[in-house]
């Protein structure tokens, strides 16, 4: 018999850093496509500038997204507003501002969105990051009616996230194959679930997690046929890139 199971309240898509393969990933302008195309709930990336200020951004550098060079860490707010994170992309959206968490958690509570915030530490500040990005997210989203999942791969992070804002569900982030001892890794850091690599996802895992009463959500899905099976196996959720052929109106 499962044990009592935690509760999923939010929506079964998620678009991957907002629309992140039709806009600049991890923006605002991701964030209100994603939203434009159905999309109820966004995952994105969430690391400190160099004067603590939680922004929006995956990797450790800004070359791969911006025209700008070097580590966010190293750099304040105030010097990382200077560089273009859309161009990269495609002209439309050249000009495109570094998001914070502060604009993100703007726009989607006031547009009814929910948020999966996975906390993104740069390498050394897997600590600093988790307390801050969830005493930030604890005060952002006082008062709103579903709280945003943060998740990180970063068990030090959930760790410090747990201690600064106990009250915020989390979900532990697996790269690989599920590890064996899965079970006291979600229990130690007092997680909801874990969120899973679709390509390391079985049946069998599936079913073994939610009927030990965690939730799952798979990352990240692209192909349509294999989204409808993850969720027919009892996957709470998806994260997917495909905002077009995966979308709220082909999966109801």
């Amino acid at each position: 018999m499962p044990l009592t199971e935690k509760p999923w309240p939010y929506p079964k898509l998620i678009a991957h850093r907002g629309a992140g393969r039709y806009a600049p990933e991890n923006t605002l302008a991701s964030v209100r496509l994603g939203a434009q195309h159905g999309f109820l709930m966004m995952e994105y990336d969430v690391k400190l500038s160099r004067d603590g200020i939680a922004i929006l951004l995956h990797d450790d550098t800004v070359d791969r997204t911006s025209n700008g060079a070097g580590a966010a860490a190293d750099k304040t707010l105030a010097e990382l507003s200077a560089i273009d994170f859309g161009a990269w992309h495609s002209r439309d959206y050249a000009g495109e501002p570094i998001a914070t968490l502060h604009s993100i958690a703007g726009y989607t509570l006031a547009n009814g969105i929910r948020s999966n915030i996975e906390i993104k530490p740069h390498t050394g500040l897997e600590a600093e990051t988790g307390k801050e990005v969830a005493r930030l997210a604890s005060r952002l989203w006082a008062g709103a009616d579903l709280p945003p999942l943060l998740s990180s791969f970063s068990e030090t992070a959930l760790e410090a996230a747990r201690a600064a804002a106990p009250e915020l569900p989390r979900a532990l982030l697996i790269a690989k194959e599920v590890p064996p001892d899965w079970r006291a890794r979600v229990q130690r850091l007092d997680c909801i679930g874990l969120n899973l690599n679709h390509r390391y996802t079985t049946r069998a895992v599936l079913r073994d997690i939610r009927d030990a009463g965690y939730t799952v959500a798979v990352w990240t899905v692209n192909d349509t046929r294999r989204a409808r099976e993850l969720l027919d196996w009892g996957s709470n959720a998806i994260v997917t890139d495909e905002i077009m052929s995966i979308s709220p109106s082909y999966f109801p």
